[in-house]
């Protein structure tokens, strides 16, 4: 089957099989290797994507399911403003990563502010349960999107959150 959809801004066509997930799209037709095959089930979060505004497990999405949706990976959101707040927050906060869910968390915090630019301790919590690594401690976490947060209001309003 032939499947248009947008992907990272683009407009782009695969051909593949329906069943095919959306994880082995990104890594085998488009060379995207930022999200990683962890569980293949849907616990990990190492194959998050940004599926139509929300962060979404990769493994979970057969082909079939994403004809004319929009899809954000790191690869195309390490372009953005947005993906420099993040990692200036995460840097200074010195919030440890293993490396292997760096995308994960990353785009969950992106889906997170996005969504909420001053989240809560629990929303935070909340906005990372599917991110199942244990590189980094909850508190830590927390502390290094509240700073995201900020810097991100200050960057859009010259104020801090």
């Amino acid at each position: 089957m032939t499947i248009d959809f947008i992907l990272n801004g683009e407009d782009v066509v695969v051909k593949t099989d329906a069943d095919v997930r959306l994880i082995d799209i990104l890594r085998n037709s488009f060379g995207l290797l930022g999200a990683k095959c962890g569980c293949l089930s849907g616990r990990c979060g190492a194959c998050s994507v940004i599926f139509n505004s929300a962060i979404t497990q990769a493994c979970l999405i057969p082909a079939f399911r994403i004809r004319g949706s929009e899809i954000i990976t790191i690869e195309g959101f390490s372009q953005t403003d947005e993906f420099q707040d993040i990692v200036s927050g995460f840097s200074q906060t010195a919030l440890e990563n293993c490396g292997f869910c760096n995308n994960g968390k990353i785009l969950s915090a992106e889906a997170l502010l996005e969504q909420n630019p001053r989240p809560s301790r629990k929303e935070i919590l909340s906005g990372f349960s599917g991110i199942r690594c244990r590189c980094t401690d909850p508190e830590s976490l927390v502390a290094a999107v509240q700073l995201v947060s900020e810097i991100r209001q200050r960057r859009l309003y010259g104020r801090s959150a």
